[in-house]
């Protein structure tokens, strides 16, 4: 087995088995004083996974004892999501991503393949930016840090006024309210969502049921999305990608954020694929989880782990952004998605 490739056990028992339902379970451990939920299981060539906003390690859980078959398999809660600790700290994709490196290096795991999904996409790109020696694939699923567009409840939430909404949406009668009034919102477009998305959007945002899942949501929106749309990209530094293989999966049907980034990102990313889920919205791992897991298991069998050489990557820095191949010939490969 490569260098990296074990996690070893120096941090005391970690349970391999799955739990009554099927799922990994969570363990804690303390990083910075601060307590951390993740999920790890499996064996085999270690393979991480970054959920997005508001969401938790659940989202993965019913595909993570498939891809622990070859794999294994770290799925993280982030800081101020799930069962880790909500501290007034930094949110940015920036500290997430050193995030990451520290909970591997607790793990001592030394090199991964990473997975994110929206908001965990956005951090798993910063990750293979800050650290290229240690990320050997990436794979970026409905991800932020694409481009400006974005629901536009999110640009609402980030915007001024929210410190005193959310409290007030969240609370115990909206809630209610909300559930018996869903299927009406459901039947009525959902709220933009659409018939894929609305439902667990509805469940993750009324799970903010305390003022410190709160803050830790509206600090890590507002580190990221302004009134305007999404402020960060990694289009600028997607040339960076030469030579990292890289896995792009959109649902057609997303309304979070729209699939034309998907088309744009390929067009961007030298060498890399593009799979957009025909009957997918924001969350193509819940929409269509057997093409999920068998189209991530094809990129990572039928990929080479990427050798990070120093010399190569100041090259690239040094030659900067150069013409890829056109974003319209992108479209024209897959028109239902330009638009």
């Amino acid at each position: 087995m490569e260098r990296g490739h074990a996690v070893r056990r120096v941090i005391g028992p970690v349970p391999e088995a799955e739990d009554g339902a099927g799922n990994i379970p969570l363990v804690h451990r303390d990083i910075h004083g601060y307590r951390r939920a993740f999920r790890v299981g499996g064996s085999g060539p270690p393979l991480l996974l970054i959920h997005g906003l508001g969401d938790t390690s659940e989202t993965w859980s019913h595909i993570l004892h498939r891809l622990g078959r070859h794999h294994t398999v770290i799925a993280p809660d982030l800081l101020g999501h799930g069962e880790s600790e909500r501290p007034r700290a930094d949110y940015a994709v920036a500290a997430y991503a050193c995030g990451m490196r520290d909970l591997l290096g607790v793990l001592e795991v030394d090199r991964v393949s990473v997975v994110g999904h929206s908001l965990g996409a956005g951090v798993a790109m910063q990750f293979a930016y800050q650290f290229p020696e240690r990320c050997e694939r990436l794979v970026i699923v409905g991800g932020g840090g694409l481009g400006p567009e974005v629901h536009p409840l999110l640009r609402l939430a980030a915007g001024p006024g929210s410190e005193v909404a959310l409290p007030l949406a969240t609370s115990p009668p909206v809630r209610r309210a909300l559930r018996l009034v869903a299927p009406v919102l459901r039947r009525t477009g959902g709220l933009g969502l659409g018939r894929h998305d609305f439902d667990y959007v509805l469940e993750r945002c009324l799970a903010l049921d305390s003022g410190e899942a709160r803050q830790a949501f509206l600090r890590t929106l507002r580190a990221g999305v302004d009134l305007r749309g999404q402020v960060i990209t990694m289009m600028d530094r997607s040339y960076l990608t030469a030579g990292l293989p890289t896995l792009i999966v959109w649902g057609k049907h997303d309304r979070v954020i729209p699939v034309r980034h998907a088309v744009k990102a390929h067009a961007a990313m030298p060498g890399s694929r593009l799979e957009l889920f025909d009957d997918a919205g924001h969350f193509p791992h819940h929409d269509e989880p057997e093409r999920f897991v068998s189209v991530l298991e094809d990129f990572l069998a039928t990929t080479s782990p990427q050798e990070y050489d120093p010399v190569h990557w100041r090259r690239l820095l040094r030659r900067g952004r150069t013409d890829g191949p056109l974003y319209e010939e992108a479209v024209a490969a897959h028109p239902s998605s330009g638009s």
